[in-house]
């Protein structure tokens, strides 16, 4: 029985679904758009479960002749946004903060103030800027009541996007990311390849809530929903910057690429040392 690659690709304003053979041909294709969500100036969102159900539609598509012919399963996803749901219900209590909202603004003016500045981009490799994770997060458990509730009775999980679609691929078993998303959360320490115990003091974020990191290429539990007919792992996870730059193979030393999408974002492999 032939045996195809399932590749998920959660962009910034759709998803594209691939199948890939096992010499890397495309056998089908599948996008569609999910809603943009403008609440108020500078503020951008997405519905999580919008995301989820467009995923779901797509995969159904797709597999419509490939359903018991899938090896394994990829994700690649839009980076630094957030999603925070309860763990028990699966539920959203807010809808996801974008990579490109510009909310939190005024606390990162405030961190820089307070001279964080340093500290964080020694240990994240990052400035302080809205476009990352942390302070999406803080502003969720600081104005959404049903956060605060639910971490006192240590049911509020977050996550990127990868962590979402993980989540929902394996109806709530495994809450985990990797390296690259986590990278982007300005929480993650780049020299120890952890969260930061001093990071999560500064943005006043419990450990208990983000998921557990793992590597790229690892085991991300498997795909057990309705859609599949049998358990199929999720084996990469990748974000998708970084994806690109190793899909237009970059893997040697200085290799650089430069993408234009929703945003323009040049990577560049600096190989061993940062």
């Amino acid at each position: 029985m032939s045996k195809y690659i399932l590749s998920i690709d959660a962009g910034t304003t759709g998803i594209t679904v691939i199948l890939f053979d096992k010499n890397t041909n495309i056998i089908k294709k599948k996008y569609s758009e999910f809603s943009q969500i403008y609440p108020k100036t500078g503020y951008v969102e997405h519905d999580p479960l919008e995301i989820w159900t467009t995923t779901e539609k797509l995969l159904i598509d797709i597999l419509q002749d490939y359903k018991n012919k899938i090896h394994s399963i990829g994700i690649t996803n839009q980076r630094e946004t957030i999603v925070a749901w309860n763990k028990k219900t699966g539920q959203p209590i807010h809808n996801a903060i974008v990579w490109q909202c510009k909310r939190t603004l005024s606390e990162c003016k405030h961190l820089i103030e307070k001279g964080y500045s340093n500290i964080i981009q020694e240990k994240t490799g990052l400035v302080i800027d809205s476009y990352f994770s942390a302070t999406k997060i803080q502003w969720l458990i600081n104005n959404i009541p049903e956060a605060k509730i639910l971490m006192e009775k240590e049911e509020l999980i977050c996550g990127t996007i990868d962590t979402w679609l993980i989540w929902n691929l394996t109806n709530g078993e495994y809450h985990l990311t990797e390296h690259t998303n986590a990278s982007r959360t300005m929480l993650y320490n780049i020299n120890t390849f952890d969260w930061d115990d001093e990071l999560l003091d500064i943005f006043n974020i419990d450990k208990s809530i983000l998921p557990k990191i793992t590597n790229s290429a690892s085991h991300f539990g498997d795909a057990i929903t309705t859609i599949f007919d049998n358990p199929v792992p999720i084996t990469g996870v990748v974000g998708d910057q970084q994806a690109a730059l190793f899909g237009q193979y970059g893997i040697r030393e200085n290799d650089t690429k430069c993408t234009y999408g929703t945003g323009c974002f040049i990577l560049t492999n600096t190989g061993e040392k940062k």
